[in-house]
């Protein structure tokens, strides 16, 4: 039976419009139904607050004064440049090309809030034992899933050419 051709790079890019129309909705019912502050628990590991963060993760350069925008918006707008040209050389390796549209989609997610905002939205909150790690929103979770995968993706490429097997993303 043959193996089954992944179809145009661009056709990836309907995943990354799926993780930021996603991200857009949530943060949107989210400042519609809360007060910045607000903590609604859900479970005693997690909670739903709404937070507004001017800077990038764990609210780094949060306190710079507004810069932080425009530079924040300048390397996402680099980034997803870079990770366009990747996706389109990605070959037939379906878990980097998803793992770059997971991270595309959550850039570009988070690019809107900075934008049309001033500031990300975040509204995940999970803790344990008194300890809260920062919130963060359905756009985050993409990037962390999509680097995690690309992490994975370059780990089996490293086994497969130490054990002499051709490249997965080369084409047949």
């Amino acid at each position: 039976m043959p193996e089954a051709r992944p179809g145009p790079w661009w056709r990836w890019l309907a995943l990354s419009a799926v993780v930021a129309a996603a991200d857009l909705a949530t943060k949107a019912w989210v400042s519609a139904a809360f007060q910045v502050g607000d903590v609604h628990v859900i479970t005693p590991f997690f909670n739903l607050v709404l937070w507004h963060n001017p800077g990038a993760a764990f609210s780094f350069l949060a306190g710079a004064g507004g810069w932080q925008r425009w530079f924040f918006v300048a390397v996402t707008l680099a980034v997803s440049a870079v990770i366009l040209a990747m996706l389109r050389k990605s070959g037939g390796n379906r878990l980097l090309a998803a793992a770059l549209a997971l991270v595309l989609g959550g850039a570009l997610g988070n690019l809107w809030d900075r934008l049309t905002l001033g500031h990300v939205v975040d509204f995940i909150q999970v803790h344990a034992a008194g300890y809260y790690w920062p919130a963060f929103n359905v756009a985050d979770s993409a990037i962390t899933v999509g680097v995690v995968l690309i992490l994975w993706d370059g780990v089996r490429d490293a086994r497969a050419a130490r054990a002499g097997q051709p490249h997965r993303s080369a084409p047949p």
